[in-house]
């Protein structure tokens, strides 16, 4: 019997799986590309990477994500429109059915970690009704070192995911908002997710159980990625940051190696990836500008997620939107040239918050006082544009607390005051860095280029803005950079970009007026310094910000 096959006799019935059909069990990439052909779930495009389809789901659900109310767990919740409840029976009921629904039919698990720091790693169990889900969780997540059948049999898994995109929930028996569910019983330690083939599904619903678990222990669970400096493994920087505001790209720097892209935790050791792997938006994604990331997209064990090929050649096409906007790689870390084996590193340096300004206000880069830094993390802002989305017609502002409002289980709070005492412990520099548009908003002005904000990050993390002359913003307060050799003078402040000057201060205002809504919500619980330190309507200089620490 291959180790992949393992028979199901060690676990499955305690998630409520009995009378499955075939059970392939942590079987290779090979193997499971051979499933996901056989199966005509995937096709093989040129070069070797796996091309996938959704279906109706090319994102994430965030509506129909639920958190099962339990008294282990009730009092801890960020209840609201982000973890909206389900009671215990519901959940019951729904996850009865599914496991009814897969008697006879076979399955696939992936057992595996999140957590490169050994002392904080999570086991948990993947259980998926399609191969390719199977190898997105391999990929994404920490294999085992040197598996064999032992170690199979004797993995006990902390948390276990049940997906099964074919089984719906009945939105008037089971009380959903529609056919699609992500649920999460904290008790129980399971997740159920259905009526969806998202993957991303699987790997955010793992990031929430760590959300809610690891501040508990004091540890900062963050939505961010990380590099370090080759030559200086205390030069570390985590950049926070939406999607589409660079997250990935910025990380990945031909001068610095790869901790993480997406999800880390910061200990009172230092910065510890979540993952095993990358999963990168590749929309007109180019070689030349992020050559490391298109790489990947040309390897065999990477899935491509919605992108288009050619039928014949199989030639994949990472411009054309057709399908979606967001179309994904899946992909391990160790298809990177420059990464950090081990998922670990020392405590951050800098500390990055990006943002992409389709309002054209925000400069390319700033200085933050520690308020500022809480401010901005609470407040979590970028911008949508018009085309990305049904009924966009102009850029909307758009505010996710701690820049991943959907993964977060608790409160803000906890996360923004977990953040400043390691910021504050740590003497790490904050830095505000607009990867939008400069003179003028979107559909007048330019998206800023990628080599100039790769400059003002390099003059960042080496040092070389820490003591560098400043201008205070005076609708936001913080101190902007007035000279970084080889950036445009011009482009550090974003009025003078405007054709119009009084154009621009009418829309930092709105802007400002904003951030200043959005807030309201967070005001119980917030000291008087981080509410002062937000923007001021008026453009007037704000008190809080006349040093730089």
């Amino acid at each position: 019997m291959e180790m992949s096959d393992l028979a199901c006799d060690h676990g499955l019935d305690a998630i409520g799986l009995t009378n499955l059909g075939s059970v392939y069990w942590n079987r290779s990439t090979p193997a499971l590309y051979e499933n996901a052909i056989r199966e005509s779930e995937a096709q093989i495009s040129h070069l070797g990477p796996l091309i996938v389809r959704m279906g109706q789901h090319t994102g994430r659900a965030a509506k129909d994500k639920y958190v099962v109310d339990e008294p282990s767990s009730s009092e801890n919740i960020w209840w609201g429109k982000i973890n909206v409840k389900q009671s215990a029976d519901r959940f019951d009921a729904l996850h009865r059915r599914m496991c009814t629904y897969l008697r006879g039919k076979k399955v696939f698990v992936q057992d595996c970690f999140v957590g490169a720091d050994e002392r904080y790693r999570l086991p948990i169990r993947i259980v998926t009704e399609f191969a390719w889900h199977s190898l997105f969780a391999r990929n994404m997540f920490i294999q085992q070192p040197q598996p064999d059948q032992e170690a199979f049999r004797n993995f006990i898994p902390e948390f276990t995911v049940l997906q099964c995109p074919n089984f719906h929930a009945d939105p008037d028996e089971d009380k959903t908002r529609s056919g699609t569910f992500v649920a999460l019983n904290l008790a129980r330690k399971l997740i159920i997710i259905g009526g969806s083939a998202y993957a991303g599904e699987i790997k955010k619903s793992i990031f929430s159980v760590l959300n809610y678990l690891l501040p508990g222990r004091g540890i900062m669970s963050m939505h961010c990625s990380a590099n370090v400096n080759k030559n200086d493994p205390n030069d570390v920087a985590v950049f926070f940051g939406l999607s589409g505001t660079g997250k990935t790209t910025l990380s990945a720097d031909p001068k610095r190696n790869l901790i993480g892209d997406d999800e880390h935790g910061w200990s009172d050791d230092g910065v510890f990836n979540f993952e095993g792997g990358c999963y990168a938006k590749v929309i007109r994604l180019s070689q030349e500008s992020e050559p490391e990331i298109y790489e990947c997209t040309r390897r065999f064990g990477t899935i491509l997620e919605n992108v288009q090929m050619d039928p014949a050649l199989r030639n994949v096409d990472l411009d054309d939107a057709t399908i979606t906007e967001n179309t994904r790689a899946a992909y391990p870390l160790t298809h990177l040239p420059n990464i950090v084996p081990s998922g670990k590193a020392g405590h951050p340096r800098n500390v990055v918050m990006l943002t992409a300004d389709a309002f054209g206000v925000l400069p390319p880069i700033a200085k933050l006082t520690p308020e500022q830094a809480m401010y901005h993390f609470i407040s979590g802002y970028t911008a949508k544009v018009a085309g990305t989305e049904a009924g966009v017609t102009e850029p909307s502002a758009t505010f996710s607390a701690c820049f991943g409002a959907p993964f977060m289980v608790r409160h803000p709070s906890v996360y923004a005051e977990l953040l400043a005492q390691k910021i504050k412990k740590h003497k790490a520099d904050c830095w505000l860095v607009n990867t939008g548009w400069t003179g003028g908003p979107y559909g007048i002005g330019s998206r800023m280029k990628i080599s100039v904000t790769r400059a003002l990050l390099n003059a960042a993390l080496d040092g070389r803005l820490t003591a560098a002359e400043t201008t205070i913003d005076p609708f936001f307060g913080f101190h902007v950079p007035v000279n970084v050799p080889g950036v445009p003078t011009e482009v550090l402040n974003p009025r003078s970009t405007w054709d119009d000057p009084e154009a621009y201060d009418m829309q930092a205002k709105k802007l400002t007026e904003m951030f200043r809504k959005n807030f309201e919500q967070f005001k119980d619980g917030t000291s008087s310094e981080i509410i002062n330190a937000g923007p001021c309507p008026d453009g007037a200089t704000m008190q809080v910000a006349v040093g730089v620490s």
